[in-house]
């Protein structure tokens, strides 16, 4: 009996702040791999998640919102996009029930792409059968795509769909990653990441977007890891605001992180919090590097 082809390939995730990216991630993958909340802009690097199966190896990459840089960080946050274009073998371009997509140069970009395109149309869940169908006809006169499909990520409706339509159009191909990793990112990657939901989760306005998480140090043993981590911000006013009463706020951000690293890492964790003001780090080039948002 002839051997079944290995397909493999790089699977994008494009779409607009706020508009399920992260949720079809983590449903497609099957692990938490990327923030999800309900703020705009939480997803800032390219997050890429690979699921592995004997004749296949799908990698799916999480990317930032698409929106009009303001900031040197968002420059950064788009090259992400843009990149994640150039090597797709499929884009997953995902919009919502809500959305009439504005950015005409996206939907450009879209257009010249190589790769086939999904139009993955999200939140479902929210909507009447006729608003569905009227988005799709909507979508259908913007975008020329392989598929129009309806879905809510949430509750993984429509997503085995989608999946096996990935694996249609994927190309026969060895595997990119050994087969038994789950993402490109280092452990200390993912400790920032759930540092940084807290943040987003526990402050307000203009806080979460102003800060950036760094782990210094990420040292284990047998039986527990030690991670030390550090929380800029961009003014001393949002420092004492970070920080909190004695103390309080920031005990909270790193006991939540904590317990959610202690889930994702199977062990013991000790986590020890800074707050450091870093002047104006979203337009400053040499502490993005830093960051790690000038790698591409």
């Amino acid at each position: 009996m002839a051997e079944k082809p290995h397909k493999a390939g790089f699977v994008s995730i494009i779409g607009k702040p706020n508009v399920g990216k992260s949720t079809l991630m983590n449903v497609m993958v099957g692990e938490k791999l990327s923030i999800i909340t309900s703020k705009a802009q939480t997803t800032r690097h390219r997050i890429m998640g690979i699921l592995n199966s004997e004749d296949f190896q799908i990698v799916y990459s999480d990317t930032p919102g698409i929106i009009q840089p303001q900031y040197e960080l968002h420059e950064s946050m788009m090259r992400f996009v843009h990149a994640s274009l150039e090597d797709a073998d499929v884009i997953l371009f995902v919009t919502d029930i809500y959305e009439k997509h504005d950015e005409s140069e996206v939907v450009e970009r879209l257009r010249k792409a190589k790769a086939p395109i999904l139009l993955l149309i999200n939140k479902i869940d929210q909507a009447t059968q006729e608003e569905v169908v009227a988005k799709v006809e909507y979508w259908k006169e913007q975008l020329p795509a392989q598929e129009y499909m309806a879905i809510s990520a949430l509750h993984s409706q429509g997503t085995p769909g989608v999946f096996q339509k990935i694996l249609d159009l994927l190309p026969e191909h060895p595997p990119y990653y050994p087969k038994d990793e789950l993402t490109d990112k280092p452990e200390r990657f993912f400790a920032a990441e759930m540092i940084r939901e807290k943040i987003f989760l526990n402050y307000k306005k203009e806080i979460p977007y102003s800060c950036e998480v760094v782990v210094e140090e990420f040292k284990e043993d047998e039986t527990i890891i030690r991670i030390r981590a550090e929380i800029s911000v961009e003014r001393k006013s949002q420092k004492g605001i970070v920080i909190g009463d004695k103390g309080a706020a920031l005990k909270k951000v790193g006991t939540q992180a904590r317990l959610d690293m202690e889930e994702f890492f199977q062990k013991k964790v000790f986590l020890d919090l800074y707050v450091r003001v870093n002047e104006n780090w979203r337009t400053d080039k040499r502490l993005l590097d830093r960051f790690g948002y000038n790698s591409i």
